[in-house]
């Protein structure tokens, strides 16, 4: 703030100046006040925007598949209740038949059971003549018919045997291994509980209530029993999945909440599921995709650092500071994720207009133009084609960038977006050089939204226990399903194995990718 000077000249021209001079300096002052706080009011508008979407909008940037799907379903509810709806009386006169709708109706797998039921005219005699009707063909229709699941019960005898000479000693067959010890599951059921659990994301208390309907009335605390069993027999298979994703070279790696009852404070607390994903399918690797999911009570960056003891190689992650900690020793080499950086500049354009916003996510647009194109080549012909058409993008995009950053206000969004970009830039253009490495870390933010939905609809999981459980079968959940492996067979046969006491040096022999290979083999 300017002061008034201590005394005030005496010529009136000289006053007029000095006031004119103060009205000038205080207008300034006022300008650049009233500009400071348009700039702090917009930047606080684009954060309310941010946390409006956040909370009622779509967390997606595109339209979901699956909810475009829900408003489709309703249509074609709507047309099918249309075609069945009755013409008119039997005297009108028929009127010419529509087309019909090209309708994907499913295929019928010649492996399906197959019952026939013959229908056959009741009278076999000529209605003209009187004399026998002879078959000349057939009409064959296919339906698919489904049979409700429903428990039976597995009644086990074990004769006994002795010797009427000696009357000593009784011979009897060995009984065979449970995993729930003079319990009544027999493992096939114990995999439906724990794959409707993680899989099918259905509570336990929700699968209770099915299965009372069927007569069968089973408390929450005996299958969560189940459950826990289940997976300290899989906590073997879990640790060495983890083992063969950190003897790769690449990975991704994310996190996500896990709320955990605090019986302390009567409310949750904030776990965390660290996710470690393989997926070299873009570039034709010949290591299987999977995913490894870690407990901990916390976010710190210490985490990551334990978990991926003995890993060397390209992590690629999101702009969480937690993982530049990997990279201090130079054995772990960070990639960042441009879906992250775009995402920045979308939300400012989706609030309103914004000319450098827009022009961001065209030159955004323009490298993934490319990795459409070369998707599913070798990572050698990844690279070439990199080096020759995303690199001078690349640094087009920074000197743009830098150029803008200049030009706008150093507290606003936009700023802050444009900061995020040049401060990851060298994990941002590691993909430029290296065939293997993804754009983008969206393999695995696929690979944690199972997670969401199971979290959604059991609300919290009961204990830290409880989320070691989850990290532990949710993993082996998600692999059979990128390994094509499905989960009720393989649970099913796999806790089998665990309790007949499969070997612990041929746990490589149990993984999804190794028992998809198995089956195969046993077709062929």
């Amino acid at each position: 703030m300017t002061t008034a000077p201590e005394t005030l000249p005496s010529d009136p021209d000289e006053l007029r100046a000095l006031l004119l001079t103060e009205r000038v300096r205080h207008a300034a002052e006022l300008t650049a006040a009233r500009s400071s706080a348009e700039e702090e009011i917009a930047r606080l508008r684009q954060i309310i925007r941010e946390l409006q979407r956040h909370r009622f909008g779509r967390r997606a940037e595109r339209l979901d598949p699956n909810q475009l799907a829900l408003a489709l379903e309703d249509l074609e509810q709507t047309l099918a209740a249309k075609e069945a709806e009755p013409t008119g009386t039997a005297a009108a006169k028929p009127a010419p038949s529509p087309p019909r709708r090209r309708v994907n109706r499913g295929n019928l797998p010649a492996d399906l059971p197959r019952e026939e039921i013959l229908i056959d005219v009741a009278d076999k005699t000529c209605p003209c003549c009187g004399g026998t009707l002879h078959p000349i063909g057939e009409d064959v229709s296919q339906r698919l018919d489904l049979v409700p699941a429903r428990f039976r019960v597995l009644v086990t005898r074990r004769p006994k045997y002795a010797c009427r000479q000696c009357e000593e000693g009784v011979v009897q067959a060995a009984a065979p291994a449970r995993i729930v010890d003079a319990g009544i599951p027999t493992e096939a059921l114990i995999a439906h509980v724990v794959v409707s659990k993680y899989a099918d994301h259905l509570p336990l208390y929700r699968q209770a209530q099915i299965y009372a309907r069927q007569g069968v009335d089973l408390d929450r605390s005996t299958l969560a029993g189940w459950v826990g069993r289940a997976a300290w027999y899989l906590r073997p298979l879990h640790e060495r999945l983890l083992a063969s994703l950190k003897a790769s070279g690449k990975l991704f790696a994310d996190e996500t909440t896990a709320p955990v009852l605090d019986p302390g404070r009567g409310s949750t607390k904030t776990g965390q599921l660290w996710a470690y994903a393989r997926d070299d399918r873009p570039w034709n690797g010949p290591e299987p995709p999977a995913v490894a999911y870690v407990y901990a009570p916390d976010r710190k960056a210490e985490r990551p650092v334990m978990h991926l003891q003995g890993f060397t190689g390209v992590l690629q992650v999101d702009g969480y500071a937690g993982y530049h900690k990997l990279a201090e020793g130079g054995a772990v080499r960070l990639a960042f994720c441009w879906a992250h950086v775009r995402r920045g500049f979308y939300d400012l354009q989706t609030g309103g207009s914004a000319p450098i916003a827009s022009e961001a996510l065209r030159r955004i647009a323009q490298l993934y133009a490319v990795e459409a194109e070369i998707r599913g080549h070798d990572s050698e012909a990844r690279r070439r084609e990199r080096q020759a058409r995303s690199t001078p993008l690349i640094a087009e995009l920074k000197t743009w960038l830098e150029k803008q950053l200049a030009t706008v206000s150093r507290k606003s969004t936009l700023a802050e977006a444009i900061r995020y970009a040049l401060s990851r830039w060298e994990g941002l253009t590691l993909f430029l050089d290296d065939g293997r490495v993804e754009i983008d870390s969206n393999s695995v933010e696929r690979s944690i939204r199972p997670l969401g939905l199971t979290r959604k609809n059991a609300l919290f999981t009961g204990s830290d226990g409880g989320g070691e459980h989850w990290a532990t079968i949710a993993s082996l959940v998600e692999t059979c399903k990128l390994s094509g492996v499905d989960p009720q067979a393989w649970f099913a046969d796999v806790l089998t194995k665990l309790a007949s006491g499969h070997p612990i040096t041929r746990l490589n022999e149990l993984l999804p990718w190794s028992y998809a290979q198995q089956a195969e083999t046993a077709v062929a």
